[in-house]
Parts: C-alpha cells; structure tokens; sequence
C-alpha cells in the first residue's frame, strides 16, 4: 500500500517538468514580440523623425535661401550706396570749390558795389548840394533850397566812408542858415495881390477925376491939326492917372498888381517893389480913401510892401558843396597813388 501510495504521488512530477520549457518559450515568444513591436515602433518614429528633420532642414535651406538673397541685395545695395557716397562727395568737393570761387566773386563785387555806391551817393549830394545853392542865389527861394540840402543830407548819410561826415554837420549848419533867412512865403503874397485884385471890382471909385486945362495952341495951323492929332507926354503913372477917368486909373493899377504878384512868384524883389508903389500911387489916385473897404485895402497894399521877398544870402551858403569837392579830390589822388604804386613794385 505503501508503494502504490509513492507511485501515485510520483506520476504527477513529470508534467510540472514539462511545463517550465514551455513557459520560457512563452517568455522568449513575448520578449521577441515585445522586442519586435519596440522595433517596429522605434523604426517608425525614427521615421517620423527623420521626416520631420528633412522637412526643418529644408525650411532652413529655403530660410537660408532667403537670407543669401537679402544679403546679396543689402550687398548689392551697399555697393550702389558706396558708389553714389563717391559720386556725392566728388560733387561736394567740387559745389565746395565752387562756392570758394562764388565766395571770391561776391567779395569782389561787394567791394565794387561799395566803391560803386559811394561815388553814385556822393555825386548825388553833389548835385542837390549845386542845385540848392543855384536856387537861392537865383529865386531868393529858401524853402526849395532847404529842400534840396535835407535830400543832400539823405545821400551822404548813405556813403560808407566815415570821412565825408563832416560834410553832413556843414549842410546841417547851412540849413539852419536857410531856416533863418525868414523869406516871405510868395505863395501867401500873391494869393494877398490876387485877392485885392477880386476886390477892387468893389471899391467906389473918385467923384471926378483931376483933368487939367487943356492949352490952346498958339498958331492957327495948330489950331487946325489939333481938331484930329493931339500930342501929350506921360512919363509917370501919376501923369496917366490924372489925364485919364478913374476907370483907366483902376485898370492901371490891375495891371500893376499883377505885375507886382507875377514878381512875387519869381522872387525879383525890384520889380516887385517898383510895381507894387506904381499899384498903390494908382490905387491913391482910383479909390475913395475915405471908404472903409479901401481904407483896409490901404493897409494890406502897405504891409505887402514891406515883405521880404530876397533876404541876402547867408554867409555859409555853399561850404559844404566846397568840403565835399575837397575830399573827393583828396580821395581822388589816394586811389591813384594806390594804383601806381603796385605798378611801380612790379617793374
């Protein structure tokens, strides 16, 4: 019993045996399936990742691409840009060299502009200074000749040399002069006779006029010849005046006031003083003195007599054309030595 007992319990062993090749052999099956699985998966990532490269590897080759191509245009570029810096600073050195020559020529011309001016200035005032004088010493006309020296005065102020302006303080010392001559205002005179003139129209004139006895003559032949010829001597106004009716005295005494006005505008101080007391010994003799229209006119023909139509000329009228003349002829002899004296060092 015993032995069929171990026998029963020894038969069972040998399928335990049995069963761990098998179970290795499952192990290796699993493992190389695993393993295999892993390779293929691992191919096909590397796959996956070798694609991907490529294609960041060709994005960098056309990036790069692009980039060689900016850069040979940015080249390109830098090669136009270094070429036009040339050219631009060829033409600078030249516009330089240019304005320098511009710079010489407008110094130059400055210089003669100056020189130009001047002398343009200084015979300008010259002339006013010729004209002025001219206008006193001929029509006594003090304003006119003011006139003249103030625009004289503007023209010098112009000069750019400093030593022609002691010729200003002359001509402002001459216009003074003029400013005190105190010449009658010749409009203002003749607008005074021309209005006695539009009044005398009005005056009442003498009841009679002073007509002397008429001599008979001595001989009847004369006698004879005296009935169609007769033969008087006037030689003055007052003659005339009393040979005449108060109507010819009046149109005497017109006459003479516009001689007299006519001789105010022109400043002729003799003519005016002999028509004016022809005007007024007819104006006695034509008007009713006693009427008080001719009373005043009276005294307007007296105080016309006594304007002062041609006061003398002043002392220092025409120094500063003199000083002037001085210093341009001085200026004169300067600039000649100036220019013969180069010549002379050059031989």
């Amino acid at each position: 019993m015993n032995e069929t007992v171990s026998t029963e319990h020894a038969e069972p062993r040998e399928p335990r045996r049995l069963h761990v090749p098998a179970r290795l052999a499952a192990l290796f099956l699993v493992v190389a399936a695993g393993f295999a699985v892993w390779w293929v998966t691992r191919d096909s990532t590397k796959a996956a990742d070798a694609q991907t490269m490529r294609s960041q590897t060709q994005a960098l080759e056309h990036e790069v691409a692009q980039l060689r191509s900016i850069a040979e245009s940015l080249r390109a570029r830098l090669d136009d840009g270094e070429k036009v810096d040339k050219s631009v600073r060829e033409q600078l050195l030249g516009l330089d060299q240019r304005a320098r020559l511009v710079e010489d020529s407008v110094a130059n011309l400055a210089d003669k502009r100056l020189s130009s001016h001047d002398a343009l200035a200084l015979d300008e005032a010259e002339l006013l200074l010729t004209l002025g004088g001219e206008r006193y010493a001929l029509f006594h006309d003090a304003s006119a000749a003011g006139t003249a020296y103030r625009q004289a005065d503007i023209a010098l102020s112009e000069v750019e040399d400093p030593a022609f302006a002691t010729v200003r303080q002359s001509v402002a010392a001459e216009i003074g002069a003029l400013n005190d001559t105190h010449a009658a205002d010749t409009a203002a005179v003749a607008l005074q006779l021309a209005r006695l003139r539009g009044q005398a129209a009005q005056w009442p004139t003498t009841a009679q006029a002073m007509v002397p006895p008429m001599q008979e003559p001595e001989s009847r032949l004369a006698r004879v010849l005296g009935a169609f010829v007769q033969v008087r001597h006037d030689d003055t106004a007052q003659t005339r005046a009393v040979l005449h009716a108060p109507n010819l005295a009046r149109e005497l005494f017109l006459v003479d006031l516009r001689e007299a006005e006519a001789a105010a505008l022109a400043r002729d101080d003799a003519r005016y003083r002999a028509a004016l007391e022809s005007a007024r010994t007819e104006f006695a003799l034509a008007f009713d003195a006693q009427t008080p229209a001719v009373s005043v006119a009276s005294s307007e023909l007296a105080a016309a007599a006594n304007a002062a139509l041609a006061p003398p000329i002043p002392a220092l009228l025409g120094t500063a054309l003199k000083e002037l003349r001085n210093l341009r002829a001085t200026h004169a002899l300067r600039e000649a030595k100036a220019i013969v004296r180069p010549s002379g060092d050059a031989k």
